[in-house]
């Protein structure tokens, strides 16, 4: 620990500013392509998430002056979902980025701290401590003085030499999980392929003869069915406490955590009551529980991942029936017509579908591994207590 300092952040940052006001960015402002605009989307995790934003042009980002952030920088939500901290990688997509209002960022002085090594220890359950140290909980969470706040913060900083060697630790574990992520993308778009083909597209049947449908030209000894009929969907539980457990727990966001109560096992759809209508989901699990979601129990033998594949393929959104946040009811999903093929070629879909979603399940749980072993080495890696030359992953 010798050569580990606490330093204020205000002795390690260059630069740190807001982002604009409110008016300055209006919906009429968004373009198909140009300048992209941060929310609070893009700072899930440790660097900059790129998989979606709105743009302006480039004259509107000039306009915003230090409102701009660029590759190397910290940027942090001072007001909202508190806690969030990204870096934006040097192989980011963009070069610079338009920051929210509800964000701040920072320039770090590099001869004294890694981007990356400062935004992993306000990872820590010790970073979001000293991060939310000033937060009020008053209407809109926010941070009180966010930026001059900050810089009271007290960062530890050991040689770039060692900031270097656990960043190599820590990265080589994210590493892998981004890999697993990979994997599993281009896996759920061979299932969404092989359904295009067989049930829309109908290309390994195009030499049977066909019949007329309500959904069209379908393939004879095919017929359309309704939703409702295919598989029982069911309101789950709203959980208001669970205790720490095994068990794991979805929600509309996907795997929100383990818990120690299970309501129900095996094969079944979770489609989301409100919010996110589009993240449908596939579960196959001994034991599992939902929350603020709809689940399903198959009425017809091998059709879970048809119905899943099936519902992925549709824009949820687009049947909201809510008003302020997005709703979806048991009526709309019931009632969706589908096209259901003989058993004989549901089976042999499924079976291939199967294999599919049992690499990912395989994925997913080895990157929930990781991701536990990077937690529990986080706080120790970034307290000096435990050294990286005693690390071997």
């Amino acid at each position: 620990m010798e050569d580990w300092k606490e330093l204020k952040i205000s002795d390690v940052i260059e630069e740190i500013s807001m982002g604009p006001f409110g008016s300055n960015i209006k919906v009429d402002n968004f373009i198909d392509f140009g300048v992209p605009v941060l929310n609070g989307s893009n700072l899930q995790g440790f660097k900059l998430n790129e998989e979606s934003f709105n743009y302006v042009s480039q004259e509107k980002a000039d306009s915003l002056g230090k409102a701009k952030a660029h590759r190397g920088d910290v940027v942090i939500t001072h007001r909202g979902t508190l806690g969030q901290i990204v870096y934006i990688p040097n192989d980011s997509k963009y070069e610079q980025y338009v920051i929210s209002q509800s964000q701040f960022r920072l320039k770090l002085k590099k001869e004294v701290i890694r981007p990356d090594f400062f935004v992993y220890f306000f990872h820590t359950r010790l970073g979001q401590h000293r991060i939310l140290m000033n937060a009020s909980q008053v209407g809109v969470p926010a941070l009180a003085r966010p930026t001059s706040t900050f810089k009271e913060v007290l960062v530890p900083v050991p040689s770039l030499d060692v900031q270097s060697k656990v960043m190599d630790i820590l990265n080589s574990l994210d590493d892998k999980i981004e890999c697993n992520r990979r994997v599993n993308e281009n896996l759920e778009l061979q299932a969404q392929a092989l359904f295009k083909s067989w049930f829309v597209d109908f290309e390994p049947f195009k030499d049977q003869p066909f019949v007329e449908s309500e959904l069209g030209m379908i393939p004879q000894g095919w017929r359309v069915e309704t939703l409702g009929n295919l598989i029982d969907i069911k309101y789950g539980k709203d959980h208001k406490k669970l205790s720490d457990g095994d068990i794991p727990v979805y929600g509309s966001g996907g795997l929100m955590r383990h818990a120690e109560k299970e309501l129900y096992s095996g094969e079944s759809v979770l489609i989301p009551r409100k919010g996110s209508l589009n993240n449908v989901m596939y579960v196959n699990e001994a034991f599992w529980t939902v929350d603020t979601m709809f689940y399903s129990i198959p009425k017809v033998d091998n059709v879970m991942i048809y119905a899943y594949v099936y519902l992925k393929n549709k824009d949820l959104s687009s049947l909201n029936v809510g008003s302020a946040v997005p709703s979806m009811t048991t009526e709309i999903l019931n009632n969706m017509k589908v096209v259901l093929p003989n058993i004989i070629i549901l089976e042999d879909f499924n079976n291939k579908a199967q294999t599919i979603y049992k690499s990912i399940k395989h994925c997913e749980g080895e990157s929930r591994r990781l991701a536990e072993l990077r937690d529990a080495l986080l706080p120790k890696l970034m307290s000096g207590e435990l050294k990286v030359d005693e690390v071997n992953v």
